[in-house]
């Protein structure tokens, strides 16, 4: 009996650890996203040789719908790419077109940086998508976090094999997320900092894409305006607006 009692006992601890998981990575998601937003950013690709900065304005509508346009530099400003669910177009003023871009360059890189057309569209749940586990608490750039393991349910379109996050445990800000292949392998690590109210709201506004196989590279994201719970409806997403929007 005592050894039954002790079993029920372990396996609901483990149940709540699950779920406490959950929780932590689900507030950590919904620090960062409301139903609709509006956002201005920086966006810097750095390669070994060469440099270049975008500034862009972004509208999004949580999860579907999503539109950026590149305000500089002069080259590249009234570029727009806009994503509808699982597809995605971009506006080239320039050629004066509307490109839809293929499933099979879905894995190439957007605008140069270190985000791909995929990273666009596939947004997967962090929540819904994953199983979690919290497998210990450290410090990291100041903050002591929650280390949470993600791994993806069977049935889960995703394309990553294993995510482990950090997440801040007062204020559950995701400071780290490392992503690994199928074989268990890093490829890319986004990496969070500058905190600051913005938007009402803590938020980390200085992101780094920073990819393993590459020496040198990265990509940094960072926001000078947010307003979450922006006004926007679905129709503002369309290909005709893209040429219109401003």
């Amino acid at each position: 009996m005592k050894t039954l009692i002790a079993l029920i006992t372990l396996l609901l601890s483990l149940a709540t650890i699950a779920q406490d998981a959950k929780e932590i990575v689900q507030k950590a998601d919904e620090l960062m996203r409301s139903n609709s937003s509006y956002s201005e950013l920086k966006m810097t690709i750095q390669k070994p040789d060469w440099s270049r900065t975008m500034g862009m304005k972004v509208w999004a509508l949580e999860p579907d719908y999503a539109l950026i346009y590149i305000t500089e530099p002069a080259r590249d400003k009234g570029s727009v790419t806009l994503k509808r669910k699982n597809e995605v177009w971009n506006w080239l003023p320039s050629a004066q077109r509307v490109i839809k871009i293929p499933p099979s360059m879905m894995l190439q890189s957007w605008m140069g940086s270190d985000f791909t057309n995929d990273d666009l569209v596939r947004q997967s749940s962090v929540v819904n998508d994953y199983n979690h586990k919290l497998i210990g608490e450290e410090k990291l750039d100041g903050y002591d976090c929650y280390k949470i393991e993600m791994i993806p349910k069977p049935e889960a379109g995703v394309v990553w094999g294993k995510i482990i996050t950090w997440i801040a445990n007062n204020s559950y800000l995701q400071i780290r997320a490392d992503y690994y292949d199928e074989d268990d392998v890093l490829i890319k690590s986004f990496i969070g900092s500058k905190e600051k109210k913005m938007g009402g709201r803590n938020i980390l506004t200085y992101w780094e894409m920073v990819p393993v196989d590459k020496p040198g590279n990265k990509t940094i994201m960072e926001y000078t305006t947010i307003e979450f719970n922006f006004k926007v409806d679905e129709s503002f997403f369309s290909e005709q607006n893209m040429k219109r929007v401003r």
